[in-house]
């Protein structure tokens, strides 16, 4: 496959295509993947190289809204589970993968981004099925939660692409409640050429790859991000850093949530607070020498708090000790760059 990357020839940068897409000036050549980073650190790194995208389209599909998007086919990384003991194992580009197709889901009347839905694509060319297949539930530093895969495709031409969404069972609260109940579908036209592909923008890190961190997500005007508040609603119970995750904690007394005050634990990226779905996330909260609450905090969406995990908690205080256990880390596909993160998680005192 004939990639164009840009190499610096004067070490400025310029922005291409979708804002945040960044190409490199200088001279124009093809390449392969560059080696995955050794000695990659136990925790979200820079990675190797950035890739753009090109937007196929947006499409109503019930309640839902979804965006489609492709972009070079890429590694990725998926959870393997042994007994308990979490790892990832890399999904290589095959011989035969055209694009790395990727698409976004969230409800068009608050903007929120809905994870945890499911997701499965039919391309079709002529009325012939190319490729039908269920997409996986992804985490990258680009584009956050989303679902995506490689697929092949049968050169250039016009592709109805067919984006089956499933119901989730997320609780949902506010203006969500009720919503997202049925599964839905959406159908896309997808007009691809390999040239058209080859003009993504594609620039190399090498200067910062291997290095703690992340780069910054892509900003796009039509298709909201999966990113957690600045400042959550309510009172704020302290946050914690766990396997490189930040855990937000904040006591709510809304209606919307019930009698009792609704605890709440925003689980989001270190660097650009991307939210990060499908944990098992369990808390003890103790106050005045009781145990208040000792139990499984349940994923939630709110159109305030957007995705987070949460339980009602009689008598919950700002003043209350507050411990967050991962039982489960994400079971999320990676992208390059959090591969590595988010694994191994001891007990977080929130202060």
């Amino acid at each position: 496959m004939r990639r164009r990357q840009f190499l610096a020839a004067t070490g400025t940068a310029a922005a291409v295509g979708l804002s945040g897409c960044l190409a490199e000036l200088g001279r124009l050549y093809t390449s392969n993947e560059p080696p995955v980073v050794r000695n990659r650190p136990n925790e979200a790194y820079v990675p190797t190289h950035v890739e753009g995208m090109k937007m196929v389209g947006t499409a109503d599909a019930g309640d839902y809204r979804v965006g489609l998007f492709y972009s070079y086919p890429h590694r990725f990384w998926v959870m393997d589970d042994e007994d308990g003991d979490y790892a990832t194992s890399k999904t290589a580009v095959e011989p035969g993968d055209d694009v790395h197709l990727m698409a976004s889901v969230w409800d068009p009347e608050t903007g929120t981004t809905v994870p945890d839905t499911g997701l499965s694509v039919e391309l079709s060319r002529d009325d012939e099925l190319v490729s039908e297949e269920v997409i996986y539930a992804m985490l990258s530093q680009r584009m956050g939660f989303h679902y995506g895969a490689n697929f092949g495709l049968g050169g250039d031409g016009t592709y109805e692409v067919r984006v089956n969404v499933g119901a989730t069972s997320l609780n949902r609260f506010g203006e969500l409640a009720g919503r997202f109940e049925s599964p839905a579908s959406a159908t896309l036209d997808f007009e691809f050429t390999e040239r058209d592909r080859d003009d993504i923008p594609y620039t190399m890190l090498d200067d910062k790859k291997g290095d703690p961190g992340a780069v910054k997500p892509m900003e796009m005007e039509m298709v909201p991000l999966g990113r957690a508040p600045e400042t959550l609603p309510g009172d704020r119970l302290g946050s914690g850093m766990a396997s490189g995750l930040r855990l937000v904690g904040t006591a709510i007394s809304e209606p919307r949530f019930g009698e009792d005050t609704y605890l709440a634990i925003s689980a989001q990226t270190p660097y650009n607070r991307l939210v990060v779905p499908r944990m098992g996330l369990s808390a003890t909260v103790s106050g005045g020498g009781l145990v208040r609450f000792d139990d499984r905090l349940e994923p939630g969406l709110d159109p305030e708090l957007g995705f987070h995990y949460g339980a009602t908690v009689p008598s919950l205080s700002a003043d209350d000790t507050v411990e967050v256990l991962v039982d489960t880390p994400p079971q999320v596909a990676r992208h390059e760059g959090y591969e590595t993160a988010f694994l191994e998680f001891d007990t977080t005192r929130l202060t």
